[in-house]
């Protein structure tokens, strides 16, 4: 051991006449001798990781001052030594003691600040432990509080908020947050209280992110507190929202918002007297006004030319190579190049195949129309892609789709109904055409027709619980039908009551389970009832558990098949571990034969993980160990939960690993990663995994099926020729669409037995994908909602959660005009101080106001 320096030697000697001054019986040296230590201790510097001095030679002496105390007579000199005694404990106590904060409550009732931020988070553990035992001891924590108000605002007054949330969330006393946020800190207490939810078990997480939602309204910060209401799926919250604010442009933005979330709103007199403003702001929340902003981003970047198949296929490249197998099934080709055609002109209003300019509206009855290259049900999904191509467009979609609903062929009627079913998806028209098209084929005799009326009110109303389209789809269901039928009206329901726990439609869709025949239950299309059955619990976590219970009193063969669906469905985003770990083990099980459950749990896995980045890191690392070591049905479910965790975001290990998989030996496998490396470069234009298709055509060239899936992915990859995402995510990750990911999961579901439903008749199922199916822009308007172009720097986002002070939340970015196309990752901010957007996160259409100030000062 060192020698000490002069200065510490009689630093030394001081505090060690200090400790005899104290055990002395005039009280006034002792009160002298403890305030010479009370200030060695709280003048005293030392780096971060070494004891201060004064502690470090107090350190023997703090058994005999513990004894001493113990002799004292209550009196003020008695308190300061026990304050004395609280700092010392910090380093010498014994682990688990919590003596630092026994002697605080004996002590003054001073500033606990002056002696240090380490001494007060110090007390902090401490009071969190002691807090934990008097709960269970159910004792008296009256004293605890009033020390734990004074440890918050020390905390909220050090730019420590999350110190002090971390303190209230142990003690259960999150609500005192409330009195200690101001203006300067609210927004960073509040944005680390909504990170910390979304790792809380529920109902903590809802009750966290309610005291979120409280602290924005209480500094009449509406746009944030909205994007809360919507995470809690809190339907009161949202109207309190509008209530509460009147500005009128600030509440036309959160009909943006409520529009890209997806949710069916009626705006009231309450919400908004003036009629004609209430009329504008509807309008917004149907989304009328979606197909606008798309073509002018379109036009905007010069992409308004049609694409064909083979500017996307390159089929040409592989004219060479065109063997026996380049003939062989024609009718194959052709239907995957509908799918290409639908997708990468989706929204776009023309492409080269279908549209048909009013001139030639005779030529869509001639065979040598598109429609006609295609063979039965080919024809239904060659018509509802006219209803892709036209998107959101209803009023033009509707005059390009009626001279198919006149047609002959059952086939080319039923496309025609989804096709409208297609274009109103995520919209809604004041004259309703779906209802009043639809509405009238969902019973017919023609199953193709019944279908696509069915499933084009499913699109069309997804999310709405509309009464009468549930009335209108029940019926499918109480009287017998084929399996199909059925099976998609049961998706339809679900899709229409999605997240809305309906005890009504659920136990319709149970009866109609139950009324199967053994050899209907083993259908693959009888999963699709299960899944209907799920969607009515997405995201709505613990509400499942007692429709789970009855439905294990049904000992059939599908129970197993429900039960994992909608424990999935319910977990969906929720990041709980637990249930993570739940799905895991359903994967290490031996199945009986005929059971087929693992495969849900697979995607389970994805689900739950999918909305946070650790989470879902840690789930991608999960499913690498289910490929290695999962038998051959878990394997060909593993591609499709990377493609779930990776939609529309293609992470360069995960590209990877589905492009192995997508050359594995078994067939089922193969197609499932060839869709999901569609699914993961949804919309990005993805070189590499444009490369890596370009591959994979030539090498599967003489595989129908294995092209066709190739062709899909195609497709998917060049959506809308790149300005589409299929993420259900937005707001910067923080909310997800249900319905968005309700159509994304209906297709990961049908594709467990790809061979039976995507390869077979019921190809038509990709077109599911139409409800995730958002620009990912940035279109700023002004003041009268008319498109504004202005500077805005976009980059990589950073996470700026209990960062001090106002952190950079965007790294290495690039100054666009907008409107501007953000990728997945990506974070916008305005480059101009000249106006102030109108929400804190810019995405989709974003109103922006004049700074007036800014005028000023220039």
């Amino acid at each position: 051991m060192a020698p000490l320096s002069d200065e510490d030697l009689l630093l030394k000697q001081q505090l060690q006449l200090c400790v005899e001054k104290v055990m002395d019986s005039d009280v006034a040296s002792r009160k002298i001798a403890l305030e010479i230590m009370r200030k060695e201790i709280q003048t005293s510097t030392s780096s971060m990781t070494s004891v201060p001095k004064p502690l470090k030679f107090l350190r023997p002496h703090y058994g005999t001052l513990k004894v001493h105390y113990e002799t004292m007579e209550l009196s003020d000199v008695k308190k300061l030594l026990a304050d004395m005694l609280s700092v010392l404990a910090m380093t010498m106590a014994a682990e688990g003691k919590r003596e630092s904060l026994k002697y605080r409550l004996l002590g003054s009732e001073g500033d606990i600040g002056s002696w240090g931020h380490e001494y007060v988070r110090n007390l902090a553990g401490e009071i969190a432990q002691e807090y934990m035992r008097r709960k269970n001891e159910e004792d008296t924590v009256d004293d605890l509080m009033e020390l734990l108000k004074q440890i918050v605002a020390f905390h909220m007054q050090h730019n420590a908020e999350h110190e002090a949330v971390d303190l209230l969330m142990e003690v259960e006393q999150l609500n005192l947050l409330k009195e200690h946020v101001d203006k300067t800190n609210y927004r960073r207490t509040s944005l680390y209280l909504i990170s910390s939810a979304k790792y809380l078990p529920e109902p903590d997480h809802l009750q966290v992110a309610d005291v979120g939602y409280n602290i924005y309204m209480k500094f009449k910060d509406y746009s944030r507190a909205l994007h809360i209401a919507l995470f809690l799926s809190n339907m009161k919250y949202v109207k309190e929202v509008f209530a509460s604010c009147n500005d009128t442009l600030q509440k036309k933005q959160f009909c943006y918002i409520l529009s890209r979330h997806g949710i069916t709103f009626e705006l009231d007199d309450e919400m908004c007297s003036d009629d004609e403003e209430k009329e504008t702001m509807q309008e917004i929340v149907n989304n009328e006004k979606l197909t606008e902003g798309y073509l002018m981003l379109a036009r905007d970047i010069e992409i308004m030319e049609p694409k064909s198949p083979e500017d996307v296929c390159k089929e040409s490249l592989l004219d060479g190579r065109a063997g026996g197998g380049a003939t062989v099934d024609s009718a194959r080709q052709n239907l995957a190049a509908t799918f290409v055609n639908a997708f990468v002109n989706a929204g776009f209003g023309q492409d080269k195949l279908m549209t048909i300019p009013s001139s030639e509206t005779s030529s869509a009855e001639t065979p040598g129309h598109w429609l006609y290259k295609n063979k039965g049900h080919g024809k239904a999904s060659a018509c509802a892609s006219l209803g892709m191509i036209m998107l959101w467009d209803v009023d033009n979609g509707l005059s390009q789709m009626d001279k198919f609903l006149h047609n002959s062929d059952m086939h080319v009627i039923g496309g025609a109904l989804l096709g409208i079913g297609i274009m109103n998806c995520n919209i809604k028209h004041e004259y309703d055409p779906a209802w009043a098209t639809l509405a009238d084929h969902t019973d017919r005799e023609d199953s193709i027709v019944s279908i696509g009326a069915v499933m084009g009110l499913g699109l069309a109303y997804a999310g709405s619980r509309n009464k009468k389209v549930t009335d209108k789809l029940t019926i499918n269901l109480v009287h017998p039908k084929s399996l199909d039928v059925i099976a998609f009206t049961a998706i339809s329901l679900g899709l229409v009551h999605v997240g809305s726990c309906d005890v009504g439609v659920e136990q319709t869709i149970i009866n109609a389970l139950m009324n199967l025949s053994e050899s209907e239950l083993g259908d693959p299309l009888t999963r699709l009832m299960a899944l209907g059955l799920g969607l009515l619990y997405l995201g709505k976590q613990e509400r499942v558990a007692e429709t789970a219970q009855v439905f294990n009193t049904y000992h059939n063969k599908i129970t197993k098949y429900c039960n994992v669906t909608m424990l999935s469905c319910a977990y969906a985003g929720s990041g709980d571990v637990l249930k993570v770990q739940h799905f895991i083990g359903q994967c290490a099980q031996h199945l009986d034969e005929g059971e087929t459950h693992q495969g849900p749990a697979v995607i389970g896995i994805a689900m739950v993980a999918m909305e946070e980045e650790l989470g879902s890191d840690m789930a991608i690392r999960s499913l690498e160990h289910l490929l290695q070591y999962g038998e051959d049905n878990i394997r060909r479910a593993v591609p499709l939960a990377l493609g779930l965790l990776c939609i529309s975001n293609p992470k360069v290990n995960v590209t990877d690993t589905l492009y192995l998989l997508s050359q594995d030996p078994d067939m089922e496998v193969a197609m499932a990663a060839v869709i999901s490396l569609g699914l993961i470069g949804s919309g990005t234009n993805n070189v590499r995994i444009s490369c890596i298709l370009g591959i994979l055509s030539g090498y599967y060239y003489n595989e129908a099926s294995l092209l066709f899936c190739v062709r899909i992915a195609q497709g998917l990859l060049h959506m809308g020729k790149g300005l589409l995402t299929l993420s259900p995510c937005h707001s910067e990750r923080f909310l997800f669409s249900p319905k968005a990911l309700a159509g994304v999961v209906i297709l990961l579901h049908a594709c467990l037995d790809i061979k039976a439903i995507i390869l077979g008749k019921y190809h038509y199922v990709l077109y599911f994908l139409v409800l995730a199916i958002q620009p990912r822009m940035l279109l700023t308007v002004d003041e009268n909602l008319k498109p504004l172009a202005v500077p805005v720097r976009v980059g990589q986002a950073v996470d700026v959660v209990g960062q001090a002070g106002r952190p950079k939340t965007i790294t290495g970015f690039q100054t666009h005009l907008t409107p501007v196309i953000l990728a997945a990752g990506d974070r916008a901010e305005l480059a101009t101080e000249k106006y102030i957007p109108l929400s804190p996160i810019l995405e989709g259409f974003v109103i922006l106001r004049e700074n007036r100030d800014h005028e000023e000062d220039n």
